[in-house]
């Protein structure tokens, strides 16, 4: 083993060092090496401000002056993009540009008409379109029927080529249909009048011997009749929902009409309960209809001092009668829902009011929200149509129970002995 030269003491004696002394003695020897490496790195850098620094970044500053120069580095890294070069055209001469409202002239070697269709930003595209073609000759041939010429001005009219970019549109006047134009006899008039239009339903109507539609009140009401309470009189309720989801109903409206339709009592209902559904796209109420209506209890008064002793007419009444909790003698009702004539024209066992109308009244009823008003009258419009029959079998129905009464055999009394 190598011994470890001591220190020399002044009288010439050297001294050995000890653990401690040797350890001191090597940390300030690699101390020193350190400083003198890190003064000559920090002196390049003095003298190179642009180079890079090898060591790994300590202060946040560092870091992000290292990514500024990372991201300038990729920058100038990449390869510069080409401009798409422009395709010479055959002739050596380059497309002219439109600018503002210029007309634009197009070249003679352009796509046919029917080969050309323009996408959403307005370019120019060129495609196939063989199914237009078969499209366009039935139009212009509709079009020739109802415009008398029309082929000749086709001929005459210039090509798309010619044409101006913007040029306005003759306006046609379309020609009202006939009954030469509606030669079938199997629609109903109702699906035409949807999609050709009220004439030409009226045109299938007057084809099939169906009586012309007409306005509903001038079918429902009679003019210059009398306006007070009649011998008869039709009802009807309207209802809104309370409860949880409005399931439950409670009343809302109460309309009364006489016999001719002239509305004798219309009334709105405040409600009892806190209301959960209004039902307005059937019933037509809305909050501010029953927020300051009557007390349910004076409407129920007064409904019955009107019914009292008349013929009242319904449809499907007992749902009315229900909730204004009123009860009224069974020979006096009239429900149009459960005549048995208006069952089998329309062929259904419990017709709806508005099939009703639309098969032997011929107007339409209840198309958007429902009035009371209207569907009191509409009742009492089918009862006083069918009036007299309608009597007439309730009195030869009553006059056989009465028979069948009389004849039946009552038990003699036994003799007493």
């Amino acid at each position: 083993m190598s011994k470890i030269k001591g220190k020399e003491t002044p009288a010439g004696k050297t001294q050995q060092l000890t653990s401690k002394e040797k350890r001191k003695k090597f940390f300030i020897k690699h101390n020193r090496k350190k400083q003198t490496s890190q003064k000559t790195l920090n002196k390049k850098n003095l003298e190179n401000p642009g180079a890079k620094q090898t060591a790994p970044p300590q202060d946040p500053q560092q870091f992000s002056s290292n990514w500024k120069a990372l991201q300038e580095i990729l920058k100038s890294s990449q390869p510069e993009k080409k401009q798409p070069v422009t395709p010479k055209h055959r002739n050596g001469v380059f497309p002219k540009k439109f600018k503002g409202n210029e007309p634009k002239k197009f070249q003679n070697k352009s796509p046919a008409p029917s080969q050309v269709h323009t996408d959403r930003e307005g370019k120019v595209k060129s495609g196939d379109a063989p199914k237009e073609d078969g499209v366009k000759a039935k139009i212009h041939a509709a079009l020739d029927k109802l415009q008398p010429g029309g082929a000749r001005k086709r001929q005459n009219e210039k090509t798309d080529n010619e044409k101006p970019a913007k040029k306005k549109k003759p306006v046609t006047e379309e020609r009202k249909p006939t009954e030469e134009d509606l030669w079938f006899d199997d629609v109903d008039p109702d699906d035409i009048e949807e999609t050709m239009g009220a004439e030409a339903a009226e045109i299938m109507r007057r084809k099939q011997g169906m009586k012309t539609s007409k306005n509903v009140d001038s079918v429902l009401v009679k003019e210059n009749a009398f306006d007070g309470i009649t011998k008869a009189v039709a009802i009807d309720c309207e209802m809104v929902g309370v409860g949880p989801d409005g399931e439950d109903s409670i009343l809302a409206r109460v309309s009364i009409v006489n016999q001719f339709g002239k509305c004798i009592y219309d009334k709105y209902v405040k409600p009892t309960e806190k209301v959960t559904d209004y039902r307005t796209a059937v019933s037509g109420i809305r909050p501010e209809h029953i927020k300051n209506g009557e007390d349910v209890h004076v409407v129920q008064k007064e409904v019955a001092e009107i019914l009292q002793g008349r013929i009242v007419v319904g449809h499907a009444i007992h749902n009315d009668l229900k909730i204004l909790l009123l009860d009224h003698p069974k020979k006096h009702i009239r429900d149009t829902q459960k005549y048995k004539p208006f069952r089998k024209t329309v062929g259904s066992g419990r017709p709806s009011l508005k099939l009703l109308c639309r098969e032997i009244l011929h107007v339409k009823v209840q198309q958007g929200e429902h009035s009371s008003v209207q569907d009191a009258q509409a009742t009492m419009r089918l009862y006083t149509l069918v009036k007299k029959q309608w009597e007439a079998e309730l009195k030869a129905s009553k006059k056989n129970s009465d028979s069948n009464k009389k004849n039946e055999r009552r038990p003699r009394k036994k003799q007493n002995q």
